[in-house]
């Protein structure tokens, strides 16, 4: 809330004019981070949308000081863990649709959608949480790009 409020010039009280809480917020600014399914419908190729996703990724994984991965796990901790799960669910759903999408397309290798987004999402969450103790150089982060893309593309 802290960062929204220095980058609109808000106070709190007149960000929570706008929103009823931060709830609201973070559903907002999620339903705007990968914007998969307007861009599977309009074809456009799985690489590309999977190169775009991994390289915002990349970018957050490198960023010790902001991420909205980390905002979404301190509000869960908070007593909001259903919230947490559903967050999650949702960018499970949109990881295995990009999968499915890209199997389809003959563009990714034939994978199980469920399990191969699990470690997608569960390896960038460990590194994302881990970078703000460690300082990871760009190896780290390129490590992540290269093992998803030999998961899923094919030669």
């Amino acid at each position: 809330m802290t960062d929204i409020c220095e980058k609109t010039g808000l106070s709190r009280g007149g960000l929570y004019r706008y929103y009823s809480g931060t709830e609201q917020i973070f559903s907002e600014i999620l339903s705007e981070e990968y914007v998969i399914a307007d861009r599977i419908e309009k074809k456009e190729k799985a690489s590309t949308i999977l190169e775009d996703m991994l390289e915002a990724i990349k970018a957050e994984i490198m960023d010790k000081e902001l991420s909205l991965s980390l905002a979404i796990y301190e509000y869960a901790n908070l007593g909001n863990e259903d919230f947490f799960a559903n967050i999650n669910e949702r960018a499970k759903k949109r990881w295995m649709s990009l999968l499915e999408y890209g199997i389809e397309t003959k563009e990714f290798k034939a994978v199980d959608t469920e399990q191969i987004s699990d470690l997608i999402l569960y390896y960038y969450q460990g590194l994302r949480m881990w970078s703000r103790v460690i300082l990871f150089d760009g190896q780290v982060a390129e490590h992540y790009v290269k093992t998803v893309k030999q998961l899923l593309l094919k030669e």
